[in-house]
């Protein structure tokens, strides 16, 4: 009887070693929400970077549930198109994918990346944490050294993330011959050392 009992500890244990190591086990991941302007520009970027498992278009921060691309437009509904980032932090820290952020965009331009313009353009991090919104606010301090004019950024706790319509997501990887493509993000992921 005490063998059985033995052997089944140690089946168990090895059992509960062996699932601890199992490589497809779920990972503890982060969540950021980043606004820089049109959000098929920023989700091409942060799809780019190490440690990064998700980065989903979609609008955060408005007044009216459920809002369409169309309604977003016309920047009645408060909402900014953002992206939401989801990463592993033991591949990346949220510093690092913050200071992204500040170089691929103005963050010093109100309400306007480019030709794009209205507050659904607006440049702004939603924290999940107190402790990601003190991650955010130290990296503005250093970034604002690198500009010469103020950073406008928002950096506001998250609110309800809405996906964006199946046709924004992975945007940029299926249409990159589309004229705002070739002409706006292929150089932007160029100049980041991306592409």
């Amino acid at each position: 009887m005490r063998k059985r009992i033995a052997l089944a500890l140690g089946l168990h244990l090895i059992s509960s070693t062996l699932m601890a190591t199992d490589p497809t086990e779920s990972k503890e991941l982060e969540t950021i929400t980043l606004g820089a302007g049109c959000f098929w520009c920023v989700e091409a970027v942060y799809q780019r970077l190490d440690g990064v498992e998700s980065a989903v278009s979609g609008y955060m921060g408005g007044h009216v549930e459920n809002p369409t691309y169309k309604a977003v437009t016309t920047g009645r509904t408060g909402h900014a198109e953002v992206i939401q980032v989801k990463f592993d932090p033991k591949v990346t820290d949220l510093r690092t994918l913050i200071d992204f952020f500040w170089e691929a965009h103005d963050p010093t331009t109100l309400n306007r990346q480019g030709a794009d313009v209205g507050t659904q353009y607006r440049s702004a991090i939603f924290y999940e944490s107190e402790e990601q919104k003190q991650v955010a606010e130290a990296s503005l301090a250093a970034a604002a050294k690198k500009f010469s004019r103020p950073i406008v950024t928002e950096i506001t706790p998250a609110s309800t993330f809405y996906e964006a319509e199946d046709y924004h997501q992975e945007y940029y990887e299926l249409n990159k011959s589309y004229p705002y493509c070739r002409a706006v993000i292929t150089p932007k992921l160029k100049k980041l050392g991306l592409e």
